[in-house]
């Protein structure tokens, strides 16, 4: 196995590289780091800008920070993918803690093959986004979970307990899974009797501490109410988008899903679904995934941080199997990954009738590109208007206050909103000090909570402003998040940037 081992961990070394070097860009990566650097500086989330997701990631990151200074976008997917591995690390070492004797090698090297060689989850495991360190909380926390029946048992529930909380106070949905774990403790004979009040404690540690600070600020806790009502608003449920996201989960997840039909098809290894730990996994991740599914708009990369949940259960089962399925493992997520649409979105932007449109350069490339351009216009500049946020992680700038949430910045009129009215977005493009603006499709385009496209007048108003001010110095088409145009303006008079008159 030692070998299958090393296999796995120099595929995930080799897919990951290419994932935060060629990866598609996402607009969330901007704004979650741009929020993390935010914390570093000092500034409370919730109070001094609006944030939407949990405080663990903006403040676990705000002490890596520099990573993303000294690199751009590509610090930052570095850090995540180091996250991304560790969880897959700690959901190894569940698979080698639950599985049969003489069976642990196998199911632990399975559990790193079927995640660790899976383009699609190492993909969203490197870009920062809430999924890499929620992962990581999960495995860790049922890991330790593992150990509630031994000696020390309560110690290893307090922890377990406490990890648990910080993935739901990462990702809200992941709550589930505490709430299945105390209830399976409570319910399991084998556990000793302080395990679960243990368990409960370190998860209310874990959850006061993570949350505290913004409740004794009445103006943070204000905010945080505030991003509770953000997600309620958006509203609205489509079996049809379910039926696309469980569709395509099921295609990026293929290989271990076969692993699974196998584990269910085969009687001595259906046996294991009904010992020891395997129910609690199936109902954390059964749960969850049903929660996420009932979001407005379920997207299938929403359930990355609970699949290690199924790949354990899988490798689990048929890792007594002989030969062992460590080897149908290996070609399949292998074959899968090199097979993988997302290998084509990296590097291509969609079809043009029958020709492929491809990318003149990948993502990062043409991120980096436009990052030099705007330094042109504006030399050791220190500010910069733009709803991508990427790109003012990539400069090293700052964007106008109320601009944190990128694209999800503008709530249109909507009465007692934590973002920018109609006005205040106007006021942001008239009297914001940005000497340069950075505008791509995205811009003025999207209207929070709902995520419905802005009414055309009111974009055309909005573009209105941005012209008076600025002048448009250059244009590059297919730039970031699925390929829009992205113009970068000077703004205009005595006062504004200077240069770069070659790529008008």
């Amino acid at each position: 196995m030692k070998v299958y081992a090393w296999l796995s961990a120099a595929a995930f070394a080799a897919i990951a590289v290419f994932a935060v070097l060629f990866g598609s860009l996402n607009q969330d990566e901007g704004w979650y780091l741009y929020a993390a650097q935010l914390v570093g500086e000092g500034k409370t989330l919730y109070r001094d800008f609006f944030f939407t997701q949990g405080p663990v990631m903006p403040v676990v990151y705000s002490f890596f920070s520099w990573m993303w200074r000294a690199w751009g976008i590509i610090g930052g997917r570095a850090l995540s993918a180091v996250f991304g591995a560790l969880s897959i690390l700690f959901a190894a070492a569940l698979a080698w803690r639950i599985a049969r004797e003489g069976a642990k090698a196998a199911a632990a090297v399975t559990v790193s093959l079927v995640l660790g060689s899976n383009l699609y989850h190492v993909y969203f495991l490197s870009i920062p986004k809430t999924y890499s360190i929620s992962a990581l909380a999960l495995a860790a926390g049922l890991y330790l979970l593992t150990f509630s029946r031994e000696r020390r048992g309560t110690a290893f529930a307090f922890a377990s307990g406490a990890s648990l909380a910080l993935a739901a106070c990462t990702r809200t949905s992941l709550a589930l899974v505490p709430a299945a774990a105390l209830a399976f403790l409570v319910l399991d004979r084998r556990n000793r009797g302080s395990a679960a009040l243990a368990f409960a404690l370190g998860c209310a540690f874990a959850g006061v501490a993570a949350y505290l600070p913004y409740f004794v600020d009445a103006k943070a806790r204000e905010g945080l109410v505030a991003a509770q009502l953000y997600h309620a608003a958006r509203g609205g449920f489509s079996p049809l988008l379910v039926a696309g996201s469980v569709s395509r989960l099921v295609r990026w997840y293929l290989p271990m899903w076969v692993l699974f039909g196998l584990a269910v098809a085969i009687p001595a290894c259906r046996a294991d679904f009904r010992r020891d730990w395997l129910p609690l996994l199936l109902v954390s991740f059964a749960s969850c995934a049903i929660l996420q599914l009932c979001a407005p708009f379920p997207y299938d990369d929403y359930q990355v941080p609970v699949m290690p949940l199924v790949a354990v259960c899988a490798a689990v089962a048929v890792s007594s199997l002989r030969p062992p399925a460590v080897l149908l493992a290996l070609g399949m997520t292998w074959a899968s990954s090199f097979g993988s649409p997302l290998v084509e979105d990296f590097f291509t932007a969609g079809h043009d009738r029958f020709w492929v449109v491809r990318k003149d350069a990948s993502d990062v490339s043409l991120l980096k590109d436009a990052a030099s351009r705007i330094e042109a216009l504006d030399p050791g500049g220190k500010t910069l208007l733009t709803q991508d946020l990427y790109l003012a992680i990539e400069t090293r700038r700052h964007v106008p206050e109320g601009l944190e949430m990128g694209p999800f910045s503008y709530w249109g009129d909507a009465e007692n909103a934590p973002g920018l009215d109609d006005a205040g977005l106007k006021r942001v493009i008239e009297e914001s000090p940005c000497r340069v603006a950075a505008l791509s499709g995205y811009s003025f385009a999207i209207t929070a909570p709902s995520c419905m496209e802005t009414p055309l007048e009111k974009q055309l108003a909005f573009w209105e402003a941005v012209r008076d001010r600025y002048e448009l110095k250059c244009k590059m088409p297919r730039f970031g998040q699925h390929s829009t145009s992205l113009m970068i303006l000077a703004r205009k008079g005595p006062e504004g940037a200077k240069g770069a008159e070659k790529w008008r």
